[in-house]
């Protein structure tokens, strides 16, 4: 066999595995061009304001919940902080766990830092009036609707995705649900190393 097939085979061969190799998210989706945002003024549960720069530099994913909520935010909250810690050393910079409480009415600065404080040090909280909310909200089409003819005990129906925001502040991918630690963990290296 002459020396260009058997270059060619070579190359034909390595082509082949490196493509059955690359591994492509499983459990989200990705947006094959990342949309920027328009900004918004909320706060972070230590007071401190929170908009469009404060999304920079650095990876996040946001849920949108709020504290009252019986099941789907805290567990959400626990596999997040879960598959973190599954991958640590895995990604050099972890992503931000962010929840983004649709429910500023209960959910004040000192509710929220307690709440998040439980599911480790990598979780923050922000919130605001509902009308900067909607301009975060609307761009990532996310739903809520608080239900207050409930009584003080109201719920609030709210979309449970998990949105994945770049270093440069665009929507990046999305995790339907329902989650789990596993999806977290196999898909967010892909999407981080990835881009």
């Amino acid at each position: 066999m002459s020396l260009i097939k058997k270059t060619f085979l070579f190359i034909f061969f390595f082509s082949l595995v490196s493509a059955c190799t690359k591994r492509e998210p499983e459990f989200s989706t990705v947006l094959d061009d990342p949309k920027p945002l328009s900004d918004f003024s909320l706060n972070r549960e230590n007071g401190a304001g929170f908009n469009l720069e404060s999304l920079k530099d650095k990876w996040s994913v946001l849920f949108f919940g709020y504290t009252h909520c019986p099941d789907v935010c805290p567990l959400t909250l626990y596999q997040l902080a879960e598959a973190n810690k599954k991958l640590e050393g895995v990604i050099d910079n972890l992503p931000r766990i962010i929840l983004v409480s649709v429910d500023p009415d209960r959910d004040s600065n000192e509710v929220l830092k307690t709440y998040v404080n439980a599911f480790g040090e990598n979780v923050i909280g922000i919130t605001g009036n509902i009308e900067e909310l909607r301009k975060l909200t609307d761009q990532l089409g996310i739903f809520f609707k608080a239900n207050k003819h409930e009584g003080e005990n109201y719920s609030v129906n709210h979309s449970a995705a998990v949105v994945v925001i770049n270093k440069e502040a665009q929507f990046h991918a999305v995790f339907s649900a329902p989650h789990s630690i596993e999806q977290f963990v196999s898909d967010l290296p892909i999407i981080i190393k990835g881009s």
